[in-house]
């Protein structure tokens, strides 16, 4: 069996599935998860739902819909239905009076006008969730997968995965499936509530309280469990980039530096890049320090922010956080300057962009994300 992502396994019987799930639910709809994606392509022909829903139907293109609605068979604390479906069917569950609801569990979805609708297996451009993806030192987590519907060309991994494509997240979220490029697989991976930990590179003390410094332990992850998963079942063609906005951006730069080589492009919208030194009695190596005590690399690199000077540094720690710009742009600014006298050169491995007066907000990184993604498009 071929699934909508690629990866190939031998396809189960509906009563191997079934009793695993009566046995340990959760553990089962995970596990098969991870290996097939729900809806599962069983041996007996069709595909296994599976749903907790207090729902009777699953209603789909296959029906047509609550035409002609698959029932949902009771079991042992779950519910369950095998339907006779083609790729790229929509479906969702139902009690076909006025309740449709989205399949929590499935690997494929897209968005309309009534919100998010699974899909049996996809070809066309779409998204897939992988559910619950962590490792030894860092938390699981929900990774969301835009798929292209041609060829790959481009890899961008990208932080704070919520916030790329639901229309609901905060601020409007990043609206990244409107504009990232036809060819380019997006893998948003989740934050958690460790988010300051996991995307800071050292430690700082923020209002009397040390904070971060997992950032070696998060770039590990995505490049020894991440990414291997994203080459099993979509392979990693052409260039590989990294972005995100705010600890995302700085610590986008932080995977760069960590595995030399590993990133063409690494991009940061509106970077702290101050973190290390924000605290008044601590003083960490910031980013600066980091670029520019191991010089010039070979990834491109974007960054960019909002805000607006002027800049200071009237603490004398040597970052120019103490004025009144906002939305890190003295420190963008600092940072930028740091790499052109290592050697990097604008508009050929460093792009630099101020949007004047600009917001730190997901609204403000949406309207300019288009930049970061032309430039590794072209790469």
């Amino acid at each position: 069996m071929t699934s909508s992502s690629g990866a190939v396994a031998t396809l189960p019987s509906r009563d191997t599935v079934l009793a695993a799930l009566r046995v340990n639910l959760q553990g089962a709809l995970l596990s098969y998860s991870t290996l097939h994606g729900w809806p599962v392509a069983v041996q007996e022909g069709g595909y296994l739902v599976v749903t907790t829903e207090n729902l009777g139907f699953v209603a789909g293109d296959f029906g047509p819909w609550c035409t002609t609605p698959t029932p949902l068979t009771q079991d042992t604390g779950f519910k369950w239905a095998v339907v006779q479906a083609a790729a790229n069917d929509k479906y969702k569950l139902s009690d076909c009076g006025n309740t449709y609801v989205a399949d929590p569990w499935a690997r494929s979805y897209n968005v309309d006008e009534n919100g998010e609708i699974s899909i049996i297996r996809a070809t066309t451009r779409h998204f897939d969730r992988w559910l619950r993806v962590g490792d030894a030192q860092m938390e699981p987590r929900t990774l969301r997968v835009l798929v292209p519907g041609e060829p790959i060309t481009h890899v961008l991994y990208v932080h704070d995965g919520q916030n790329l494509f639901d229309r609901n997240a905060i601020w409007g979220g990043w609206r990244l499936d409107e504009t990232a490029p036809a060819d380019m697989l997006v893998v948003g991976i989740d934050n958690t509530g460790a988010r300051m930990d996991e995307y800071t590179h050292v430690q700082d003390r923020i209002s009397g309280t040390l904070l971060g410094g997992e950032g070696d332990a998060y770039a590990d992850f995505v490049k020894f469990t991440v990414r291997p998963l994203v080459r099993d079942n979509y392979g990693e063609t052409g260039p590989v980039g990294v972005m995100g906005s705010s600890l995302g951006g700085l610590i986008s730069l932080h995977m760069a530096d960590r595995h030399p080589g590993d990133y063409a492009f690494a991009a940061s919208l509106s970077g702290t890049f101050g973190w290390g030194s924000i605290g008044a009695t601590i003083h960490n190596p910031t980013m600066m320090d980091r670029y520019a005590e191991h010089g010039r690399q070979t990834t491109v690199l974007y960054l960019d922010s909002g805000g607006g000077g002027p800049c200071a540094d009237t603490d004398s720690d040597g970052v120019n956080d103490d004025g009144t710009g906002g939305d890190n742009y003295c420190e963008t600014i600092q940072l930028r300057d740091v790499l052109v006298s290592e050697g990097y050169v604008h508009a050929v491995d460093l792009h630099h962009w101020h949007e004047p007066s600009a917001e730190h907000n997901e609204a403000a990184w949406a309207a300019r994300v288009f930049r970061p993604l032309g430039i590794f498009d072209g790469l």
